[in-house]
């Protein structure tokens, strides 16, 4: 199904509900909207299989301009919001986008980016007057707000966060079918997680994600209710579950920590009884961050593993986790392959790259040698996300970590999730970072990089009390010989640690003494 059918059926149903201004937008409007901008788009000449692009902060017609574009066959691309000009204009020329839609509060950043691309013909902006851009409303007000004659299935074409190199688009071929026959993700939240037409769905992370804005269309497409905050804030996420009567919702672990440091008082000051589902992904949770959460919210935690490139989907309920601590889930899509450096497939329980067979077919757009680099070195079709893990003899798949990010020290390797699974829960601890740098005699040396806690100080003392806690816990090899401070890592809202940010500072200053 998708809004069309909403609209007919409970039109009056809110389709979005934004967490701070409480803005509500019901099925009628999404669908009206979303007819409307689809026939913006149609008289400005674009057709099944162009692309366009949206670049905006968390707002409500977000959802109205995606649902144009899937009803339109047309590829839409979400562009990171917190992006550069120059970074959003490679985005745009890369895509072959034709149309954009920003906001008042990305104009100038867009702006700056269609100088830079000059093939986006035709860009509206969501807000106040802008002698730069074609005005949104009045737009689509000038329009019907019956469907076109016909209506293609479109399809998302979002990019990787590009935490090395430049981003690339993960294109899949258009189907052949129509907006009528349903949107993919709907399959996927309704037959995987069990979501309906009565689901009250939290999204606290920023739309341009793939699992938010998929997610988000797939509650849409069963003619549930989302529920989207403007900006994470700890707080205010519970606040709006016993509000709204949330049933499900999804986050971060990065998320979990922040509402775990919450005071006592804060954490059950909010009555989060009605959630039945908390699905998690995006990046590894630690085990005891997962087991607290559970003790305080219940057995509601489900947690998947995949990319955005879908070449793969695992799962696991809170049940199962339970009874295999650590586990991200069994395949769901796709076979799971564990490859040693010369892609001989291991067996299980030992360590190696993870790469799923059989699953859906997809391609980096413009970059072919990216789409080769990720298949298996034999040929066998297989594809990975670059990430390191194992299987269990019952084929559970374990993660150990980024193999980008394995470190090698003295010949022998040490995985950076396991000290930063351990350095977050401590108290004076609100963000870490784990990697290696050059060390003439190791080869690489383990070093750490550390948020302290509000109103904590990263100084020697600190340094002193997170070494002696890790000894406690972890083999000493693995403890960190140095540590640095910062105010804040460069984490996007998204989960995503900018690790390179981090580590590349002390390999550039390596090359520059060997030169």
């Amino acid at each position: 199904m998708y809004p069309g059918v909403h609209a007919t059926t409970r039109p009056d149903h809110p389709a979005v509900i934004m967490g701070q201004s409480g803005e509500i937008v019901t099925y009628r409007q999404l669908d009206e909207r979303s007819n409307q901008l689809a026939r913006v788009w149609a008289d400005a000449g674009l057709t099944r299989g162009d692309h366009v692009a949206i670049f905006s902060e968390n707002q409500p017609r977000f959802f109205e301009v995606m649902w144009a574009a899937l009803r339109s066959g047309l590829y839409v691309t979400t562009i990171n919001s917190y992006l550069s000009a120059e970074e959003v204009a490679y985005i745009l020329t890369d895509s072959g986008t034709r149309s954009l839609v920003t906001t008042t509060a990305k104009a100038d950043v867009a702006a700056d980016a269609l100088g830079a691309a000059p093939d986006v013909e035709l860009a509206l902006l969501i807000g106040d007057h802008d002698p730069r851009f074609v005005q949104y409303v009045p737009a689509i007000e000038a329009m019907p707000i019956t469907p076109l004659a016909e209506q293609p299935l479109g399809e998302t074409m979002l990019y990787s966060s590009g935490t090395t190199g430049r981003p690339k688009g993960i294109k899949r071929a258009l189907r052949e079918a129509t907006i009528e026959e349903g949107v993919s993700t709907g399959n996927l939240v309704g037959g995987i997680f069990g979501m309906n037409s009565d689901t009250v769905y939290l999204s606290p992370a920023p739309l341009y994600h793939s699992a938010p804005i998929g997610f988000s269309l797939g509650v849409q497409s069963l003619g549930g209710t989302v529920v989207a905050m403007e900006k994470f804030d700890p707080t205010e996420a519970l606040r709006l579950i016993e509000l709204h009567q949330v049933t499900t919702s999804q986050w971060v672990p990065t998320m979990f920590v922040r509402m775990l440091k919450l005071n006592p008082e804060e954490r059950s000051a909010y009555d989060v009884s009605s959630m039945s589902m908390a699905v998690h992904a995006a990046a590894p949770c630690a085990v005891e961050v997962k087991q607290q959460m559970m003790d305080w919210w219940g057995p509601v935690l489900w947690e998947y593993y995949a990319g955005t490139e879908l070449n793969g989907f695992c799962l696991v309920k809170p049940d199962e986790w339970l009874s295999r601590p650590g586990t991200v889930g069994q395949a769901l899509i796709g076979s799971i392959h564990i490859l040693d450096d010369n892609g001989k497939e291991l067996a299980a329980n030992e360590a190696g790259t993870v790469y799923f067979g059989d699953g859906p077919a997809y391609e980096y757009h413009n970059a072919p040698d990216k789409t080769e680099s990720a298949k298996d070195p034999r040929g066998r079709g297989w594809t990975t996300l670059g990430d390191v893990g194992y299987v269990d003899d019952d084929g559970w798949l374990f993660l150990t970590d980024r193999k980008a990010f394995m470190i090698i020290s003295g010949g022998v390797n040490i995985y950076p999730q396991e000290i930063e699974d351990c350095l977050v829960l401590h108290p004076k601890v609100a963000d870490i970072a784990v990697f290696g740098i050059p060390d003439d005699e190791m080869g690489e040396a383990v070093h750490a990089a550390v948020q302290p806690a509000e109103g904590v100080r990263g100084d020697d003392a600190l340094e002193r009390e997170l070494r002696a806690f890790l000894r406690e816990h972890i083999a000493h090899f693995k403890c960190p010989r140095g540590f640095e401070f910062h105010d804040e890592l460069p984490r996007l809202p998204t989960g995503k640690l900018y690790k390179h940010k981090l580590r590349a500072p002390h390999w550039d200053s390596k090359k520059r003494d060997i030169s």
